[in-house]
């Protein structure tokens, strides 16, 4: 019960505040908004940080106002019927009064549309057409790399953009790291998803490129997020359009490695918001080529064992949603989404193995083994969101809930030729239900302070299914001893408060705290393993988060933030059974494992150099009780093999430094640069000290390095090249990557069309990765080929005919967006 005593503390809370500043939606009076976009009449670029009174029509005071965003946008709230002029001033344009706009009780919003705004005559001169918005921009709380704006990510996906996006590496796998650490949450719109902690790097595979808008970096969450990822968060945002009418888009790619395609339509009429979004991604057959050795000294016993062969791969993916959304009146609005994604690849592997017996080499011997792999994943997420805004501007609470439910499906068959090791085949299901209930409160105090408060409870309910089967003639038969059933349960309640000083002198605080409490149930069933019993684990930690920033001028600001993060251990580290996917690299869960505790200090300092951007960080990151996996020999039919079982192994001092700027040395071209260095250093503990080999510290990098070219009648070109150092374990060491890139864009029909051809590694069919890995009496060597090497060309088309409609026809209109830099998308999103 005491998991509740959160949600008790935050409802009292919530009751009290309405108690002191009252509600709204209450009464007769009927108010609504005001909301628009303003442009340059020469440019057509959005003004951005323009400011927009409301005047009564005849009246000199201006009764409210607001801040245009990076788009242009703005929206003015708690307008109430009658007849209004706005009042727009920006610097070096002249004073503009736009109107009369007249709101009824029965039409209480206006959407005025898009209002051009002329520069003065003086500055006629200076206004110049520059090239496409930034691709990288800097906020408070987040680093937001403009995805739609990456022309040689067009045809790819998400994996793809994520190469490019600043402080995020991606291996070769697929797996995501933010600074060089992998335990990163990865949300969708602001909402975790249950196929992205099934099989993340799979489904983002499945991802096109296409449907990304934004892909946001939060490296010091506050205590309103998840305390879930000690690497911190990415957000993915993908593409929605609220303008009025029917608009959407098509695109797709076609190359000799993958093809794309994706399909997005929009339809906004008043209150009403709906999107529908469907992609889906396709490789052709690759040939990857591998080569392993494994050498054993250990006692009486000087073995080694060799292995090469190749591995044919058919991947597919699919992901698609929709979006629905109402507002009721000024003070209610409701939104809800549903995603599907299903994606899968098969596999077909052939390999020659070789034992030599040093002590015995008239027992040396080889073999032939044929590996059949299906594997298959797919879901649904669906989120509702309901938000109650109260009289006071920017004082709102908003509910949340979300079922995310997933499957994945493990079947492989192994041959072997002579039976040097016994035929195995295993079918391995996965079901995940997660249900997500949670509430956020918001209340400007004052000019000075703004308080956040929330609570969240998780409820997540796995189960994994492993059916074995031994062999039986030329097929096999089910074994009931070696099949299990594990089912496993976990209930996490937070609660968090954050406040923001807003101080003099360009000083600004956010201070918040964060109570996690987890309550973990194991129960494994397995008729051969009776020594198996159920377990339960139960933890509560705190998660303080403090950020102090100082704006040096309008260019220059720098911040000093603390976070403290936890990674809990996830399913396949707690499985109790071994999995034999590769009866010689067999692994194990553990039980007993506790949650990694991460604590990271950041100190930034970011400026703006007429349209050059420039951002620095030194960072320092502690974490304790690091899950390792660490490696053991095993016999195996005869034969020698490894075990690999994780553990909570040592503590690790990591120092960084990151690097970032995007320049425009001249007009048409532009250049950036992403350089990310940091040390491992890890320090064993004792009982664990035995099996350590990479106790000295390492360096470690990424680099990614672009320029992007405007050329003459809408053709843009771009070049980048990106390389990732070897990522250090407590055993060894994984692959180094490096990625070369080229694409070029045509645009046309008023950029509504665009096409392009875009190649990756034009020199290089395949891509070499080296990986070693060193135990007491164990010593292995991995050197993998992957193909590469693709071109491809890509398409894309906009459509809808009002995308700038004048005010006349936009008449009666609702513009539902919700701008603002707080939060990373979404209502309630992430926390």
């Amino acid at each position: 019960m005491k998991r509740f005593y959160i949600f008790f503390a935050f409802l009292f809370s919530v009751i009290t505040a309405n108690a002191q500043f009252g509600v709204g939606g209450g009464g007769s009076n009927i108010v609504g908004k005001i909301s628009g976009t303003l442009i340059d009449s020469i440019s057509k670029k959005p003004l951005d940080y323009a400011s927009v009174g409301l005047f009564r029509v005849g009246g000199k005071s201006p009764l409210s106002g607001s801040i245009t965003d990076a788009k242009g946008n703005f929206r003015i709230d708690g307008v109430h019927p009658g007849n209004y002029n706005l009042v727009i001033t920006f610097i070096g344009y002249p004073t503009k009064t736009v109107g009369p706009f007249t709101t009824t009780d029965s039409k209480p919003d206006k959407n005025t549309g898009v209002i051009n705004v002329s520069p003065g005559a003086k500055t006629l001169k200076e206004v110049t057409v520059t090239g496409q918005a930034n691709l990288i921009e800097n906020h408070i709380d987040k680093i937001v790399y403009n995805a739609e704006k990456d022309l040689t990510s067009t045809g790819g996906n998400a994996s793809d953009v994520l190469q490019k996006v600043p402080m995020v590496s991606v291996d070769l796998n697929g797996n995501v790291a933010v600074r060089g650490d992998q335990n990163v949450k990865v949300l969708i719109n602001g909402k975790p998803s249950g196929a992205t902690s099934a099989s993340l790097s799979d489904v983002l595979k499945t991802i096109p490129a296409a449907q990304i808008k934004t892909i946001e970096v939060i490296t010091s969450p506050s205590a309103k997020y998840d305390a879930e990822g000690s690497a911190g968060i990415i957000n993915i945002i993908t593409k929605q359009t609220n303008i009025s009418g029917i608009s959407g888009s098509v695109s797709g790619g076609f190359g000799t490695r993958q093809n794309n395609g994706n399909f997005n339509l929009n339809y906004n009429k008043n209150r009403f918001s709906l999107s529908v979004n469907t992609g889906g991604n396709l490789t052709w057959p690759q040939t990857s080529i591998s080569d392993f050795n494994q050498h054993f000294q250990y006692g009486n016993t000087n073995v080694a064992q060799s292995s090469d062969g190749t591995s044919l791969v058919k991947r597919y993916g699919t992901i698609s949603s929709v979006t629905a959304s109402y507002q009721f009146n000024a003070f209610n609005d409701i939104t809800s989404t549903f995603r599907y994604n299903k994606g899968g690849f098969n596999t077909n592997s052939n390999n020659t193995s070789t034992r030599t017996d040093y002590n015995h080499p008239d027992s040396s011997y080889s073999y032939l083994s044929n590996t059949l792999g299906h594997n298959s994943f797919g879901g649904f997420d669906w989120t509702m969101d309901y938000t109650h805004k109260f009289k006071k501007e920017g004082n709102n609470i908003v509910f949340s809930g979300e079922w995310s439910h997933s499957e994945i499906i493990t079947d492989f068959t192994d041959y072997f030729t002579p039976q040097k090791l016994t035929n195995v085949k295993n079918n391995i299901d996965g079901i995940n239900n997660e249900y997500t209930f949670q509430a956020d409160y918001t209340l400007p105090v004052n000019k000075l302070l703004k308080v956040e408060a929330g609570a969240k409870e998780v409820i997540r309910r796995l189960s994994s299914n492993s059916q074995a089967f031994d062999p039986s003639g030329n097929d096999f038969v089910y074994d009931p001893l070696t099949s299990s059933v594990y089912d496993y349960n976990q209930n996490v309640t937070a609660g968090y408060t954050v406040l923001t000083f807003t101080l003099p002198k360009g000083y600004s605080i956010l201070a918040g705290g964060r109570v996690e409490n987890t309550n973990i149930h194991g129960d494994p069933q397995s008729a051969g393993e009776t020594f198996l019993t159920p377990f339960n684990s139960d933890y509560q930690i705190y998660i303080p988060s403090l950020t102090l920033q100082k704006q040096i001028s309008s260019t220059q600001t720098i911040k000093l933030s603390y976070s403290k993060r936890i990674t809990r251990p996830s399913l396949q580290f707690l499985n109790p059974y071994v999995s034999q996917t590769n009866k010689l690299a067999q692994t194990v869960g553990n039980v007993a494992l506790s949650p990694e505790v991460s604590q990271t200090i950041d100190l930034n300092y970011n400026t703006f150099i007429k349209s050059s951007l420039l951002n620095f960080s030194i960072y320092y990151r502690h974490i304790d009780g690091v899950i390792e996996n660490i490696a053991n020999h095993i016999v195996v039919d005869s034969l020698i093999g490894t075990l690999t079982k994780y553990q909570n192994a040592d503590v690790n001092n990591s120092f960084g430094f990151n690097f970032f700027t995007s320049i425009n040395p001249i007009k048409i071209l532009t250049l950036r640069t992403n350089i990310n260095v940091y040390t491992y250093s890890p320090t064993p503990y004792a009982q664990y000290a035995y099996y350590f080999t990479n106790t000295a510290t390492k360096v470690q990098y990424n680099i990614f390095l672009s320029a992007s070219v405007t050329l003459p009648k809408d053709l843009v070109a771009e070049l980048f090249a990106l390389e990732n150092s070897p990522r250090y374990t407590l055993q060894g060491q994984s692959p180094s990557f490096s990625l070369l890139g080229l694409g070029v864009k045509k645009q046309f029909l008023n950029k509504k069309a665009s096409i392009g051809i875009n190649t990756l590694e034009p020199f290089n069919k395949y891509k070499n990765f080296n990986s070693t890995t060193t135990s007491p009496g164990i010593t292995q060597t991995s050197h993998f080929a992957f193909p590469f090497r693709s071109v491809g060309l890509t398409f894309s088309y906009s459509f809808g005919k009002l995308k700038f409609a004048t005010p006349s026809q936009k008449k009666g209109d609702v513009d539902e967006e919700k701008q603002g830099d707080q939060g990373i998308g979404g209502a309630g999103g992430g926390r």
